[in-house]
């Protein structure tokens, strides 16, 4: 004989509904905008990486940065030698040599190296060095985080010869560098003028910002005219530090 078991009802408007937390981030990685010797860039606080086992230089080449001296700077780095060594081995924990055959700066990992992006960033640094640039501006690259350095001709931009070219170096350094200073202050950036190659060094949207006032130079527009536009972006540069 078959019992008729009695069917639950359930209420649907009484339900108990929780909805799932989101788990957050322990350790967030947390951007800061700040300043170095007048270049602006980024400090991320991030959680401190685990110490992996680097392979030996004997066994492996992706351990290693070979940056080539050209001649001509070939004294600078001599004279600048201990400011550039001091921080590349005591801060970034890295092995350092000047190879005297193939004049090329080598740098390469340890066991004691704790992050290997530091690798890069060493490189970076003394390449910023042989491109002209100061010890004191080259060393944002290794403190500040989105710093990197971009190089164009004035053929990039504009095919000059002869005298053309040389009064379009002259608009862009200005009477005495000031024109040159103006920009790097407006911008937040360090340029360096190597005959008719243009470094810049500095954040991304900076560097922009720089690019576009010296290829208005190169195109012949007046300097009063770069000049206003400048202290737009003076303007809008400081509103964000």
């Amino acid at each position: 004989m078959e019992v008729d078991t009695p069917v639950e009802t359930i209420d649907i408007n009484n339900l108990d509904v929780r909805k799932g937390k989101k788990r957050k981030n322990p350790n967030p990685s947390v951007s800061e905008v700040v300043s170095h010797n007048g270049i602006e860039g980024k400090i991320r606080t991030r959680p401190k990486p685990k110490k992996t086992k680097l392979v030996p230089y004997s066994e492996s080449k992706e351990n290693v940065r070979k940056i080539p001296v050209p001649s001509h700077r070939l004294t600078p780095l001599k004279e600048n030698w201990m400011k550039i060594y001091t921080p590349i081995t005591e801060n970034l924990m890295l092995i350092m040599r000047f190879n005297t055959k193939s004049r090329n700066v080598e740098i390469k990992t340890q066991n004691a190296t704790e992050d290997f992006s530091n690798l890069q960033k060493a490189a970076d640094f003394v390449k910023a060095f042989i491109y002209g640039f100061e010890v004191e501006d080259a060393l944002a690259l290794i403190r500040l985080d989105d710093l990197f350095v971009e190089t164009f001709e004035i053929k990039d931009v504009k095919t000059l010869n002869g005298d053309h070219k040389s009064r379009a170096i002259g608009r862009l350094a200005g009477k005495e560098g000031r024109t040159k200073f103006s920009i790097e202050n407006a911008t937040k950036t360090r340029i360096v003028l190597a005959d008719s190659k243009i470094h810049i060094l500095g954040s991304f949207q900076n560097i922009q910002f720089a690019r576009k006032s010296i290829c208005d130079l190169i195109l012949g527009l007046p300097p009063s005219k770069v000049f206003g536009q400048m202290k737009n972006i003076n303007s809008h540069v400081s509103a964000r530090m």
